[in-house]
């Protein structure tokens, strides 16, 4: 396994994984929007075969399974073993979904393991961490039917992320780290902010018809400067420049994310950044 993929399956397993897992309600209610948007444009039907790659706690792949109905069916697949927990309980009960712990771009996703072949690829969010993605996104490729449709969601860039970006830049001053640029392509959340470069990636696994439509909608990070900034450390780019900093320098990190939210704060105190998404749909050929 490519050193990148396993550093990031040895995140989703660890302290990541876990904070999404004991955090499930909140952190699903504050990227809901964006994921409706690209349920919207998977548009799934009842009866059809779906796969969501990286569903993490099992919100969208509850979702897809209330669209395709009984005759349908949703395969759920993360590398997380802690968000797979969560949803499995949250699943039981449904005879149209089932969960399966795998890597997307090694898995084996045949009709003989009781998978595939599909007739919708969705992600939210799940699509950006891929050490090859257009090995990935070749492989996914082979388990859809011949017509299939993609549909998902995937962050546009960092500066154009208020809510990533403005904790992030407090925490990196606060943190005295001097962190090189990082590799805006390197497996991330960023990762699939240039457009031009997903259609590429998909093109050349397989997949035609690409369009990336921008949504934007606010992101809700507390109801005060301070539980937003509490918030920043456990979730998005500030957390892992705060857990690279280290337990000594969290609190210096906190105080300064919650002073460059403060100014942003509605009138009751609550702080909702803007989040700005690409919303990519294509067709396998």
């Amino acid at each position: 396994m490519a050193e990148a993929n396993a550093k990031q399956i040895e995140d989703w397993n660890g302290t990541v994984g876990e904070h999404w897992a004991a955090e499930q309600e909140k952190n699903d209610r504050l990227i809901k929007a964006f994921g409706e948007a690209a349920l919207r444009a998977a548009e799934a039907r009842p009866g059809e075969r779906v796969l969501d790659v990286g569903c993490g706690c099992g919100d969208t792949s509850l979702a897809l399974a209330g669209m395709i109905g009984a005759d349908g069916s949703v395969v759920g697949l993360d590398v997380s073993a802690p968000m797979l927990a969560v949803a499995r309980r949250r699943a039981e009960g449904l005879g149209n979904v089932a969960f399966v712990e795998g890597d997307a771009s090694r898995v084996e996703l045949t009709e003989s393991e009781g998978l595939g072949p599909f007739d919708l690829l969705y992600s939210r969010f799940g699509v950006m961490f891929f050490d090859d993605p257009a090995g990935a996104f070749g492989h996914m490729r082979q388990a859809m039917k011949p017509g299939g449709r993609v549909a998902f969601a995937c962050w546009q860039a960092a500066k154009d992320n208020p809510w990533a970006m403005v904790p992030l830049l407090a925490a990196r001053e606060a943190s005295g780290l001097n962190l090189p640029p990082p590799d805006p392509h390197a497996p991330g959340p960023f990762a699939f902010a240039d457009a031009a470069r997903v259609a590429g990636i998909l093109e050349g696994a397989g997949f035609g018809g690409v369009k990336a439509e921008s949504f934007e909608a606010p992101m809700f990070l507390g109801a005060s400067a301070r539980s937003a900034a509490q918030g920043c450390i456990k979730l998005g780019p500030a957390s892992r420049l705060a857990r690279e900093a280290g337990k000594d320098k969290l609190p210096a990190i906190i105080d300064a994310i919650e002073g460059a939210l403060a100014p942003l704060a509605a009138a009751d105190g609550s702080v909702a950044l803007p989040g700005r998404i690409w919303v990519v749909t294509a067709r396998a050929k």
